[in-house]
């Protein structure tokens, strides 16, 4: 066991070493792709989707290029905002706005392939580590938040390279449904759409 550890070790040594690294940092937006949707079976109570607000994210890149192939992981702070209109007939609240904040650490992981030298096609998982949130909904009577601290996603897209210039547009999917971290009075709901964005970014590899 400790003989294949150490030769998938020097495997990985020798492949890094043949390749060729570079670091960089990343800047863009992001707009969230969220329907209407009301949640359901909430008796006097109903919260709908309203709005995504665009976010920013920014942070580092390690780009390892092998030929035409490419493996790119990332770090990236990354933060967002979601409306929701309320209406609770118990407590006289009608439809009101709630804004709910959210702040992650996005964690991709690229593969890629490079056509033509400037274009690169990418795809890959990305692990999204939740940091702060704030909540409107708080003030809301037999509202809980349970959020998971860790969900997985995928990103998938294209970028161009001008010089050290890093240019990419990425479409995200996520595995879990938007919401999911919803309690009303001690039941759990969700809505039946997983959240997606469109990220656009720019880039500087030194």
């Amino acid at each position: 066991m400790k003989k294949s550890i150490l030769v998938l070790f020097c495997c990985l040594s020798c492949i890094l070493l043949s390749a060729q690294v570079k670091v960089g940092l990343r800047l863009g937006v992001a707009t969230t792709s969220l329907n209407e949707e009301n949640l359901k079976e909430l008796n006097q109570l109903d919260v709908a989707l309203k709005d995504a607000k665009y976010g920013v994210n920014g942070g580092l890149v390690l780009q390892i290029n092998l030929g035409n192939f490419m493996i790119q992981p990332e770090v990236l702070f990354n933060s967002s905002q979601v409306d929701y209109n309320v209406s609770d007939v118990g407590n006289g609240i009608v439809d009101s706005l709630f804004k709910e904040k959210f702040q992650n650490l996005d964690i991709p992981v690229l593969l890629g392939y490079r056509l033509g030298g400037f274009l690169r096609l990418h795809a890959g998982p990305v692990g999204h580590v939740l940091i702060k949130n704030t909540s409107e909904l708080t003030n809301i009577q037999g509202y809980k938040e349970k959020f998971q601290s860790f969900t997985w996603g995928w990103q998938a897209g294209f970028g161009l390279d001008i010089g050290k210039l890093m240019i990419d547009l990425r479409y995200e999917g996520n595995f879990n449904n938007y919401g999911d971290h919803f309690e009303f009075f001690g039941d759990e709901y969700q809505f039946d759409q997983s959240p997606a964005r469109f990220l656009v970014s720019v880039g500087y590899l030194f």
